[in-house]
Parts: C-alpha cells; structure tokens; sequence
C-alpha cells in the first residue's frame, strides 16, 4: 500500500506537512526538499504514465517536473495550496512536451479497433512457460493493462488528462476545476465527453465491458507477443502483489454525467505502480552551481 497521501482528496492531512517542508527547504533543508519529492513522486509518475502509456517515457516526464519543483519553488507564496501549485506544473507539463513514442502518430478508435481485430486469437497458447520468466496469469494481465492503456492514447491529450483525473484518480469537479483552471460546469463537461467517447469504444469492442464482444485478454496474448507489443521478459506493467488504483484513489461516482463507470473500473483495476526513485538522481542536481544560486542548501 502507498503510504504517501493522496494530493486529491487528503488535502486536511497532507497540506500542513507541504507547506512546513516548503519552508524548510526555502531556507536551505536539503531533506526537506528530498521529503517534499518522496511525497509527490508517485502520485506524478503515475499521473505520467497513464498519459504517456511508456513506463521509460513517464519516468524521464517525472523527473522533469520534478526538476521545475526545484528550480521554481522559490516563486511558491502559498496563497494557492502547494498541490494545486505543483500538479499545474505537472499538468502543464504532460500537456505541452513534445510528443514520445506512443504518440509518435496519432490514432484513433477506429484504427486502434482495426488493429484488434488484425491481431490473430489464439487462446492461451502462450509461449513454453519454462522459457519465460512471467507466468500464464501476468502475461494476460500484461495483455489488459497494456491493451486498455493504449486506448487511452485515442483520446487527445485534454481528454485524457481529464479522464485521468475524473475517471480513474477519482478527483472531483471542484478539484479538477482549480487544477486545470476551468469552471466546475466546464470540467464536468469535458469529462462526459471524454468517458462517452472512450465508453462508446469499449462497449462495442472490449470483452471486459461487454460480455457480448469477442476480443478477450487471453485470446490476443498471443498475439500481442509476436507483434512485439509484449515482451515477456520484462513485463512493464504486471506486477505480483501491487496495489491498485482503486486502493488509493477516491471512489468513483457518476453523479457528475450519469454515465456507466463499470468501464472505468477497468483502468481503477491497473496497478497504481510503484515510482522510481528519483531521490538520488535530484541530489545531484542540487549539487550544481546553478542550481544552488537558487537555493542554498545545508
């Protein structure tokens, strides 16, 4: 279980804490500044990777927000709270970088479904176990996770984020309204519009929403495997005993739009992955000179 808070719904609990180490690490804490990064790490890289689908891409996409963390805390006044002052940043970030690998071309539903059904069935006929270090029931799981994450990329980038945000992190519409600085009608809207599009999709084409679709885990493992979109050697999202989404995030309603959230379980299942640590990396940051005109650290 992750024992850091939730920046969307543990405000009471967790915003002291911030708004303490902020000082601290303004008047030179080098561990305070490292705590404020141990707090926020994995609420960011998971934010990251739902938005990037590339576990390598949402890691260089953390370390990059975590680096205007550093480099911009200085100009914090704490008259906004520090999560919504750092998860605009982060926002701001994952919606204008440049383009990574996953969306080096844009796709949409309509060819994301062509290529589901030009990936051949072949139902657990998976590779010879003895030769893979993933077992039978992570290799599908990888399946799932990877196969329902990549819809996601159908969404264009406001979208998703906003499905994110209101689908799978649970946040509300005050919330999401202060963080992407829309009105609370605006944001309610732009996510029914997110989840009817995505919800659309799946309907007619997931099995995991619609019993009645033929496209199943199981069967396109196989598949997924041989056109090089699983390697079972190193599984980027399965993982054994991992906590998931659903565990630390607010509970989803549909009091916003009414819609059917039993698609949006499917993501809340993910795992809500552990971060890397970007601790050590940021150290050495904090050792260059430029970075230490900003901030002088004991």
């Amino acid at each position: 279980m992750v024992n850091t808070p939730n920046p969307f719904t543990d405000v009471a609990t967790g915003e002291g804490r911030d708004q303490e180490l902020v000082q601290l690490a303004k008047g030179g804490s080098r561990a305070a500044l490292e705590e404020l990064v141990v707090r926020h790490q994995s609420w960011i890289y998971n934010l990251a990777l739902r938005m990037v689908h590339r576990p390598e891409d949402a890691k260089d996409a953390t370390q990059e927000v975590l680096i205007k963390l550093f480099t911009r805390l200085s100009t914090f006044d704490g008259r906004s709270s520090l999560r919504t002052w750092l998860y605009r940043i982060a926002i701001n970030h994952l919606l204008n970088m440049k383009r990574n690998r996953a969306e080096s071309r844009e796709i949409t539903f309509a060819q994301y479904g062509q290529n589901l059904d030009d990936t051949p069935d072949a139902e657990l006929e998976l590779p010879d176990l003895q030769a893979v270090p993933a077992d039978e029931q992570l290799l599908v799981a990888e399946a799932r996770i990877g196969c329902t994450s990549g819809m996601l990329l159908c969404l264009d980038r406001g979208q998703r984020l906003i499905f994110i945000l209101g689908s799978i992190f649970g946040v509300s519409d005050t919330v999401g309204a202060e963080l992407l600085d829309l009105s609370r009608d605006n944001f309610r809207q732009r996510l029914a519009r997110a989840r009817r599009d995505l919800q659309n999709f799946m309907q007619d084409k997931c099995g995991l929403v619609n019993t009645a679709n033929p496209c199943r885990c199981a069967k396109k493992t196989r598949g997924f495997i041989t056109a090089g979109h699983i390697d079972p050697n190193n599984l980027r999202f399965a993982r054994e005993r991992v906590t998931h989404v659903h565990d630390v995030a607010a509970r989803v309603t549909a009091e916003i739009t009414g819609l059917d959230e039993a698609y949006a379980e499917v993501y809340r299942d993910h795992p809500f992955q552990k971060s890397p640590d970007f601790v050590a990396a940021l150290r050495e940051l904090m050792n260059r000179s430029e970075f230490r005109s900003t901030l002088e650290f004991d």
